[in-house]
């Protein structure tokens, strides 16, 4: 199975300028690369990463879309909208969309059957806060998240999406799971779904997000259940972000 790796911690940065500087730079470096790459940038600039990557193989993505397809729900972006724009992923339920706009595990899971009915590839997000990790409820808590999702795809929906495990306590905050906590839960994750169909959790590709850097890169992606990465503050620096890339080819 190819590693994917997903530029998905753009955030609410960038500009024209910086944009075109980075896009321009990990295009020509992923070039060579043996796994597949994918760049989930803010809405405004949708239009000129589109663009930047048209003669290329990276694909492009969205941080957030609606679960409505149309109406008067006023600074929504649709699945539509973001296929116009060439999009091929968009990130459902990162942590911040849980914890800062209250996005429930139901929520997330109306934006994924959103996303795969309009032939979107949705990438997942599930994980854990700091307090849930140290109260023993890790697993709990992705189960669950992920149940919701299970719920409303069903088995088969899983063909045709990525899940991302991202425990919120390693964003943005310098800490990492350890490759083995990070295996543990990736592992879990597959378990869960191969109590269900064992050939779709063997194809299932589950990426690690918390604070992947060049130097934990390797032993990360040598781990046997983690089949890529969501990077985060390492994906708005282009070496850095090649260097994962590489790290997992």
């Amino acid at each position: 199975m190819r590693k994917k790796l997903v530029a998905g911690n753009w955030k609410m940065h960038g500009s024209l300028q910086a944009n075109q500087r980075l896009v321009e730079a990990v295009r020509e470096g992923a070039a060579p690369l043996r796994c597949d790459v994918a760049l989930c940038v803010p809405f405004p600039y949708l239009a000129q990463v589109s663009g930047l990557l048209s003669a290329s193989t990276l694909g492009l993505g969205a941080q957030t879309v609606s679960e409505f397809g149309q109406g008067a729900y006023t600074g929504e972006v649709s699945v539509a909208m973001l296929k116009e724009f060439g999009c091929r992923y968009v990130i459902v339920g990162h942590s911040e969309r849980r914890t800062l706009f209250g996005e429930t595990d139901q929520v997330v899971a109306d934006k994924c059957v959103a996303a795969l009915a309009g032939g979107l590839l949705p990438i997942v997000c599930v994980g854990e806060t700091r307090l849930e990790r140290e109260s023993g409820q890790t697993q709990e808590v992705v189960s669950r998240q992920l149940a919701a999702v299970l719920s409303a795809v069903g088995v088969a929906g899983l063909a045709n999406l990525v899940i991302a495990y991202e425990p919120v306590w390693a964003i943005g905050t310098g800490l990492t799971a350890s490759p083995a906590e990070a295996q543990a839960v990736h592992a879990a994750i597959r378990e869960q779904v191969a109590a269900l169909d064992a050939g779709r959790a063997a194809t299932l590709q589950i990426l690690y997000g918390g604070s992947v850097k060049p130097q934990n890169a390797v032993e990360l992606f040598a781990q046997a259940d983690i089949d890529g990465g969501l990077i985060g503050g390492a994906a708005l620096v282009a070496e850095d972000f090649l260097a994962i890339c590489q790290a997992a080819n």
